[in-house]
């Protein structure tokens, strides 16, 4: 016990007789622990973070149907096979054909709130619908049809087999109609702008028909490894139903992914390699100054050994303490970089403490390697003699 304490005694007063050399050194591992710290919770982040950008452009998964049409309860089947943490949003869609002052036009039923959830690209000019009988309409439609926000429209609706005769003999047709508000107008640069939506249980009372929904658009946060996997499950498993990725967005997701995490790795090597010169060269120097001590003590019986174990410790200790600076210093680099780029905090990860001090203490014992190596070429005769 008192060899260790006296070993520690040793190797700390040594530091502090170099402090102004042993800074230098202390602040490059620190500044290469923090930069290895914070670029690797990033780099676990980015996922998470990108993912969660990503989903402003729309969504990555659609459910169409095998045969004709389904429902919500085969929706409900497939979201039973994502986990609920996964799911941003759904957007169920039934299309049918309606007139707007006898032009025909494509109505859309959905979830409004599953379509602003699905759909945060989406821009409006006034409100989302929020009750029966209003209408959202795209902009092309509103500038066709002459129609703004806060006007009131007919929507009418000739459902099948409508044709009745009449009293002279002739074909009439009845029409389903319902009197609807205009509380919005989409733009979207698409086709979206071609369209007007409503709620489902609107245009199932215009039809006259029970909701059967055409296409499910779905925003769903995971890895694209993952989403395939989602995929596959729920068009293996619900025989209504095909899950399809919608593969521009995976894709390009996918490739950003790759190309900023590769990104990450190369300049936290780089880094790494950085402190490992500067602790290298801070050593080096330090045993060229401690030559006639290091001369001294093996004239005086000091092994090999015992000089590699006190310059071992000394870089070690350094490598220790700077990488419980890094780990600290890490996550506050981190948490700015991920505020300042995704607008969004990032949660501490306590594995990367003993880590990032393992790796500041392996960095700095392999710079050392060569300078201690020099150290133990000594000859004391010589350095005792002034040469």
């Amino acid at each position: 016990m008192k060899k260790r304490r006296m070993y520690f005694r040793m190797i700390t007063a040594s530091l502090i007789r170099r402090r102004s050399r042993m800074l230098v050194a202390l602040l490059s591992i620190a500044i290469g622990a923090t930069i290895l710290s914070g670029l690797v919770t990033i780099y676990y982040d980015v996922p998470r973070q990108m993912g969660a950008q990503f989903r402003n452009y729309g969504a990555n998964m659609i459910f169409t149907a095998v045969d004709g049409s389904f429902t919500q309860d085969d929706i409900n089947s497939g979201l039973s096979y994502i986990k609920k943490d996964d799911i941003v949003g759904v957007a169920p869609y039934r299309y049918e054909n309606v007139r707007i002052r006898e032009k025909s036009i494509l109505a859309a039923g959905t979830d409004m709130e599953g379509a602003k959830a699905a759909s945060p690209y989406w821009s409006i000019d006034g409100e989302w619908p929020s009750k029966d009988s209003e209408i959202l309409i795209g902009a092309n439609a509103a500038e066709q049809y002459e129609l703004r926000i806060g006007d009131d429209v007919t929507v009418s609706y000739t459902p099948e087999n409508a044709q009745v005769s009449g009293d002279n003999g002739e074909d009439i047709v009845e029409d389903e109609t319902i009197d609807f508000k205009v509380v919005g107008i989409l733009d979207t640069g698409g086709n979206e702008e071609d369209y007007v939506y409503m709620s489902m249980s609107d245009l199932e009372k215009l039809t006259n028909s029970e909701t059967k929904i055409d296409v499910a658009e779905l925003s769903i946060s995971a890895s694209s490894d993952q989403l395939k996997k989602y995929s596959q499950e729920i068009s293996n498993q619900v025989s209504s139903i095909n899950a399809r990725l919608i593969k521009r967005v995976t894709a390009s997701e996918t490739t950003v992914l790759t190309k900023l995490q590769a990104l990450v790795l190369l300049v936290t090597v780089v880094v790494l390699a950085l402190t490992m010169i500067c602790v290298a060269t801070t050593m080096t120097a330090v045993v060229t100054e401690r030559r006639k001590e290091i001369g001294l003590r093996k004239a005086i019986g000091a092994s090999d050994k015992s000089i590699i174990w006190e310059f071992m410790g000394e870089s070690m200790l350094l490598g220790c303490v700077g990488g419980i600076l890094g780990s600290v210093l890490g996550f506050v680099f981190a948490q700015q970089v991920s505020i300042h780029v995704f607008s969004s905090s990032i949660s501490f990860r306590p594995l990367l403490v003993p880590i990032t001090i393992l790796v500041s203490v392996a960095v700095t014992g392999i710079s050392s390697l060569m300078p201690i190596k020099s150290a133990t070429d000594v000859d004391p005769a010589l350095v005792l003699k002034g040469e």
